[in-house]
């Protein structure tokens, strides 16, 4: 059973990708706090210097709407365990929504881990896809599109996941993904078959990939809202036996190094 005195809220993450917002001429952003589903929406609209940015770990399922007024397109996306490209379309306008870390929403007809690292047409998957399209489409501004799809979202329940991922979960956000699988095994009282089935089960993700992600969410976070951090106590805070380490660890999840990164977040200023 989960830990009575473990506090620590879920809701209260919201993951992010930095090349989302870097890579976009606009961007914007709607927190959902009161939502058990979902995190936040967000838009933008893709530069025209480029057809593709980076999506990172995130821990995340993503409904994604490609609101181009030729061949609109919805796509279900799924958490990717490295940095990968996005293959987002030259001056095409986007709306998208981000469940909750673990949440899995109850309109995917489909294994959970068919979903990761991959993006997946939505009308082949959910019935009335076209529907919810057609209106995002036709929604004159961001909040007209957000509340189209949060309508639509609404029709749906969260897909059944046991106290155990909840435990885990939790566990992992508040240690900011620092943490191991036997830190794990010892809180929760379950071996670490059971634990990396049940998780694994639920989320599509191992519990060691969920830590991974959330690990690089936090350095993300740390970098681009304080970006005079030192990267030597960063790494440390996270966990990470040096900072060679967490260079490599972090070039692999984000695409650049640290250093590149805080760099970049320092000219967003």
């Amino acid at each position: 059973m989960p830990d009575a005195n473990l506090e620590f809220k879920i809701a209260s993450l919201h993951s992010v990708q930095p090349w989302f917002v870097l890579g976009a001429k606009r961007f914007n952003s709607l927190l959902t706090p009161e939502s058990a589903l979902t995190s936040h929406f967000y838009s933008f609209d893709a530069s025209d210097g480029t057809d593709s940015t980076i999506a990172i770990p995130d821990g995340c399922i993503d409904l994604l709407f490609d609101c181009n007024s030729d061949n609109p397109k919805a796509y279900i996306c799924g958490s990717p365990l490295e940095a990968i490209k996005a293959d987002f379309k030259q001056g095409h306008s986007y709306l998208g929504v981000r469940f909750r870390p673990g949440v899995i929403p109850d309109l995917l007809k489909l294994d959970v881990e068919e979903v990761i690292s991959n993006r997946l047409d939505l009308s082949e998957l959910v019935y009335g896809a076209d529907r919810i399209l057609e209106q995002v489409c036709e929604a004159d501004d961001f909040l007209g599109k957000a509340r189209a799809v949060n309508d639509f979202v609404g029709q749906f329940d969260s897909r059944a996941c046991s106290h155990l991922t909840m435990e885990v979960i939790a566990r992992v956000t508040k240690a900011r993904g620092n943490i191991q699988i036997k830190d794990l095994v010892h809180d929760t009282g379950y071996s670490a078959r059971t634990l990396q089935r049940t998780f694994r089960n639920d989320t599509g993700l191992t519990p060691k990939a969920f830590s991974r992600a959330i690990r690089c969410q936090s350095a993300v976070y740390r970098i681009s809202h304080n970006s005079q951090t030192p990267l030597s106590d960063l790494a440390f805070d996270l966990g990470f036996s040096d900072q060679a380490h967490f260079q490599r660890e972090f070039k692999k999840l984000v695409s650049v190094t640290p250093m590149d990164y805080q760099s970049l977040t320092k000219l967003e200023r």
